[in-house]
Protein backbone atom coordinates (compact mmCIF):
# COMPACT_ATOMS: atom_id res chain seq x y z
CA UNK A 1 0.00 0.00 0.00
CA UNK A 2 2.97 2.44 0.45
CA UNK A 3 4.02 1.84 -3.25
CA UNK A 4 0.66 2.88 -3.80
CA UNK A 5 0.13 5.69 -1.78
CA UNK A 6 3.69 7.13 -3.37
CA UNK A 7 2.17 6.78 -6.73
CA UNK A 8 -0.50 8.73 -6.57
CA UNK A 9 1.67 11.41 -4.56
CA UNK A 10 3.50 11.33 -7.76
CA UNK A 11 1.42 11.40 -10.53
CA UNK A 12 -0.72 14.20 -8.83
CA UNK A 13 2.08 16.24 -8.16
CA UNK A 14 3.08 15.80 -11.66
CA UNK A 15 -0.03 16.67 -12.82
CA UNK A 16 -0.42 19.79 -10.01
CA UNK A 17 3.55 20.74 -11.62
CA UNK A 18 1.88 21.64 -15.13
CA UNK A 19 -1.15 23.03 -14.26
CA UNK A 20 0.15 25.75 -11.58
CA UNK A 21 2.94 26.79 -14.07
CA UNK A 22 0.13 26.41 -17.12
CA UNK A 23 -1.65 28.57 -15.30
CA UNK A 24 1.08 30.89 -13.94
CA UNK A 25 2.09 31.30 -17.57
CA UNK A 26 -0.89 32.85 -18.59
CA UNK A 27 -1.74 35.31 -16.18
CA UNK A 28 -0.55 38.91 -16.85
CA UNK A 29 1.88 40.83 -15.69
CA UNK A 30 4.16 37.77 -15.70
CA UNK A 31 7.63 37.68 -17.19
CA UNK A 32 7.97 34.81 -19.71
CA UNK A 33 9.88 31.33 -18.42
CA UNK A 34 13.37 30.58 -19.57
CA UNK A 35 12.66 26.97 -19.88
CA UNK A 36 8.85 26.69 -20.72
CA UNK A 37 8.48 23.25 -21.47
CA UNK A 38 10.15 23.02 -18.17
CA UNK A 39 6.95 22.03 -16.30
CA UNK A 40 5.70 19.98 -18.86
CA UNK A 41 8.78 17.63 -19.19
CA UNK A 42 8.67 17.64 -15.04
CA UNK A 43 4.78 16.80 -14.83
CA UNK A 44 5.18 14.25 -17.55
CA UNK A 45 8.57 12.37 -15.74
CA UNK A 46 6.78 12.86 -12.70
CA UNK A 47 3.78 10.77 -14.24
CA UNK A 48 5.65 8.39 -15.44
CA UNK A 49 7.74 7.38 -12.51
CA UNK A 50 4.25 7.10 -10.47
CA UNK A 51 2.98 4.88 -12.94
CA UNK A 52 6.53 2.81 -13.31
CA UNK A 53 6.26 2.37 -9.55
CA UNK A 54 2.67 1.28 -9.47
CA UNK A 55 3.52 -1.77 -12.18
CA UNK A 56 6.69 -2.21 -10.06
CA UNK A 57 4.91 -2.47 -6.87
CA UNK A 58 2.24 -5.01 -8.40
CA UNK A 59 4.48 -7.30 -9.64
CA UNK A 60 6.46 -7.53 -6.31
CA UNK A 61 3.13 -7.64 -4.39
CA UNK A 62 2.24 -10.72 -7.07
CA UNK A 63 6.02 -12.22 -6.36
CA UNK A 64 5.38 -12.08 -2.70
CA UNK A 65 2.37 -13.78 -2.42
CA UNK A 66 3.71 -16.42 -4.46
CA UNK A 67 6.89 -16.78 -2.58
CA UNK A 68 5.08 -16.86 0.53
CA UNK A 69 2.74 -19.62 -0.37
CA UNK A 70 5.52 -21.63 -1.58
CA UNK A 71 6.39 -25.08 -0.14
CA UNK A 72 9.00 -23.48 2.34
CA UNK A 73 6.39 -21.82 4.61
CA UNK A 74 3.72 -24.64 4.59
CA UNK A 75 4.60 -24.91 8.34
CA UNK A 76 4.25 -21.47 8.82
CA UNK A 77 0.99 -20.38 7.11
CA UNK A 78 -1.49 -22.60 8.99
CA UNK A 79 -3.93 -22.95 5.73
CA UNK A 80 -3.78 -25.33 2.79
CA UNK A 81 -5.69 -23.17 0.66
CA UNK A 82 -4.72 -19.82 -1.01
CA UNK A 83 -7.37 -17.08 0.82
CA UNK A 84 -8.73 -14.68 -1.30
CA UNK A 85 -6.51 -11.80 -2.08
CA UNK A 86 -7.10 -8.37 -1.24
CA UNK A 87 -8.42 -5.68 -3.64
CA UNK A 88 -4.89 -4.50 -3.96
CA UNK A 89 -4.52 -5.10 -7.43
CA UNK A 90 -7.90 -3.78 -8.66
CA UNK A 91 -6.93 -0.56 -6.81
CA UNK A 92 -3.31 -0.63 -8.30
CA UNK A 93 -5.05 -1.19 -12.32
CA UNK A 94 -7.47 1.76 -11.40
CA UNK A 95 -4.95 4.04 -10.46
CA UNK A 96 -2.84 2.94 -13.03
CA UNK A 97 -5.34 3.95 -15.57
CA UNK A 98 -5.89 7.33 -14.12
CA UNK A 99 -1.93 7.62 -14.25
CA UNK A 100 -2.35 7.25 -18.22
CA UNK A 101 -5.42 9.82 -18.44
CA UNK A 102 -3.31 11.74 -16.72
CA UNK A 103 -0.16 11.55 -19.15
CA UNK A 104 -2.21 11.70 -21.87
CA UNK A 105 -3.94 15.33 -20.39
CA UNK A 106 -0.48 16.95 -19.97
CA UNK A 107 1.15 15.58 -22.78
CA UNK A 108 -1.05 16.68 -25.24
CA UNK A 109 -1.64 19.70 -23.00
CA UNK A 110 -5.40 19.42 -23.12
CA UNK A 111 -6.54 20.16 -19.62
Amino acid sequence: MAWVRTSVAMIGFGFTIFQFFQRFHDMQGVAPAERPDAPWILGLALITAGIGALVVSAWEYHWTLDYLWSEPFRALRGMESKPIRTPLLALVVVVICIGVFAFCAVLLRAV
